[in-house]
């Protein structure tokens, strides 16, 4: 099996799951109890925080913990928006590339009274810092702009973007689910005011993540309840898998700098192997994206069942379409970027991580090369295009 699905999961490190054991054998108290079994928790979780924050450069007590990304994004969305409705001001700045764990936060913004810009991207996925300069306005409560994005990996000018909300006033928060534990993500450098991440993302557990939040910067609770964490997020916290990311982050973090080299030489080999495939196009920057992240579409070709043939050769993959009421829907990132709904929908995401090798490239080069000619070969629209009944879209 090659598993090529880094960006959607990433397999549990050994170190997570000794943490989380050692958690639930020794230290299964409830950290908000006063008795012994209860501080012994707390130990761990408060631990766990002051190594999550050394990591990222700031203060324990701007680490918060949440069940993941789309809790941190919600979290972060909505306390904004409502200090901005507080203020006057409900004018929201966005992309239209962002993962739907803040675009559906936004559209009910939106629906609720909210003007939410979503700015499009150039053709290679960029949102330019220039286009949210020019957006801003005087009533722009939020700017929101994910690190690198999920699909194409293309990384975003968020520093740029960060120093343009910092002048004017204006909370800036960032989805950082991609790049945390891969790329140094420090939110004093961003200049971010709230940065979510994930810990699966980079070998911890699902559903656990953490938030941070800048000193100072306003934060109402999404979830009521309990005091927990200093009363801005209720619910006794899962501190077993808190250990287990804290010690996926680190490990990660240590081996950031050469795993990232050795994954940007095999992704590049994996985009020239799969571009010598006909009627194929790289989706994103060539360069400026993350260095284990490989998008491309094949023109004649559905992203479903290419997954699903890839799947049955023992290839994980996945692809930007999605499936709605049994039809495909092309990826929204790809046709913000431009591209037509026809190649949009026949997407490959492969995302490389700390097993992937040269010979899993190789293997999945001459894969995809069969499947897609597989595909094309039973494609009435292709055989209409090779017949020269039709123009093709790519050259």
């Amino acid at each position: 099996m090659i598993y090529l699905d880094y960006a959607a999961t990433s397999p549990t490190r050994a170190c997570a799951i000794d943490a989380m054991n050692d958690v639930m054998r020794h230290a299964w108290g409830n950290p908000s109890s006063i008795h012994e079994e209860g501080a012994r928790a707390k130990a761990v979780l408060e631990d766990a925080r002051e190594r999550i924050a050394a990591i990222l450069g700031c203060r324990p007590s701007e680490i918060l913990f949440t069940s993941g990304g789309t809790e941190s994004d919600s979290t972060a969305l909505f306390s904004a928006a409502q200090a901005g409705r507080r203020a006057g001001r409900r004018h929201i700045v966005s992309s239209a590339i962002e993962h739907h764990a803040v675009l559906r936060p936004l559209e009910r913004l939106a629906a609720n009274g909210f003007d939410v810009t979503f700015l499009p991207p150039d053709r290679d996925g960029a949102i330019s810092a220039d286009a949210v300069r020019d957006a801003l306005r005087e009533d722009t409560c939020l700017v929101s702009v994910m690190t690198a994005n999920n699909e194409t990996g293309v990384i975003q000018p968020v520093r740029e973007i960060g120093m343009l909300c910092r002048a004017r006033g204006i909370l800036f928060h960032t989805d950082a689910v991609q790049t945390a534990g891969h790329l140094p993500t420090l939110p004093a450098e961003i200049g971010c005011d709230t940065l979510a991440a994930s810990a699966h993302k980079f070998g911890g557990p699902r559903g656990t993540g953490f938030l941070y939040v800048r000193r100072g910067a306003s934060l109402i609770p999404l979830l009521l309840g309990g005091n927990q964490e200093r009363e801005r997020r209720a619910g006794t916290e899962n501190v077993a898998a808190i250990a287990g990311m804290a010690a996926a982050l680190e490990e990660s973090v240590r081996a950031m700098h050469d795993e990232a080299e050795r994954l940007a030489a095999l992704r590049d080999r994996l985009i020239a192997g799969l571009l010598a495939i006909p009627r194929s196009v790289l989706n994103g920057h060539p360069a400026n994206r993350l260095p284990n992240n490989v998008n491309v579409s094949f023109e004649g070709v559905e992203g479903e069942p290419l997954i699903l043939l890839l799947d049955e050769r023992g290839i994980r993959a996945s692809s930007g379409a999605a499936c709605s009421a049994g039809a495909l829907e092309p990826s929204h990132v790809l046709t913000a970027m431009g591209q037509p709904p026809a190649l949009a929908v026949g997407s490959l995401r492969l995302t490389l991580g700390e097993d992937t090798d040269e010979d899993a490239v190789r293997q999945t080069v001459d894969a995809v090369r069969d499947v897609v000619a597989r595909l094309r070969s039973q494609s009435p629209d292709w055989q209409a295009k090779t017949a020269g009944e039709r123009a093709f879209l790519l050259p």
